[in-house]
């Protein structure tokens, strides 16, 4: 709000289009070098990737805190809006779900780095874990359900247990280069299929 503006009324107006895709860049930039560098990579590899001055990610998350939080939410609104998107346009149910899982663990990777921050006392990361849930689990269910209903899949098996399967199975990733997660992923939901 600027001093014009105090006390009219009149709402703030929306972010502009440009200075949205432009904080989404950098959430995208700070995934990246997080994933190889690490949650306490210097901010300048950050403004690098993204093609900015380090003034302007100060200026949009003023502590590290405030950047892996909205790095986190940005990754899981990518994911939850993905899995629509991949229903809509793919092959088959089976193959979207396949692709979704594959963005889930491209998730799963950069989550794990955040991990030891993560368990800190700040009560945002507390209720990333619920957001986390709330806006994946009903994306996975819609997934499922569309590979079950079509006969692709068999039809026992809940979002929930398939996510924290995915999520077991991507735990060592960042510790051993031979472990490759996405391979038993892959076997994963390959084994999903109905056996006819």
């Amino acid at each position: 709000m600027n001093d014009n503006d105090e006390g009219t009324g009149h709402p703030t107006p929306p972010k502009r289009k440009d200075a949205r895709r432009n904080k989404e860049t950098l959430l995208d930039a700070a995934a990246s070098v997080f994933v190889t560098s690490g949650v306490e990579a210097p901010v300048r590899d950050i403004a690098a990737e993204a093609g900015v001055g380090v003034g302007t990610i100060y200026r949009h998350f003023p502590t590290r805190a405030d950047l892996i939080i909205a790095v986190y939410r940005h990754q899981v609104e990518a994911c939850a809006e993905a899995g629509p998107s991949l229903l809509a346009a793919g092959p088959t149910p089976h193959a979207a779900l396949g692709r979704w899982i594959n963005l889930f663990v491209d998730f799963l990777v950069t989550k794990h780095g955040l991990a030891a921050v993560l368990q800190s006392d700040n009560s945002d990361f507390e209720a990333l874990h619920t957001y986390f849930l709330d806006r994946l689990v009903p994306v996975c269910t819609q997934l499922l359900d569309a590979a079950a209903e079509s006969g692709e899949i068999r039809s026992d098996l809940a979002a929930y247990e398939l996510m924290r399967g995915v999520g077991n199975l991507c735990i060592g990733a960042e510790s051993d280069p031979r472990y490759d997660a996405r391979r038993l992923v892959e076997l994963l939901i390959t084994g999903l299929r109905r056996s006819n």
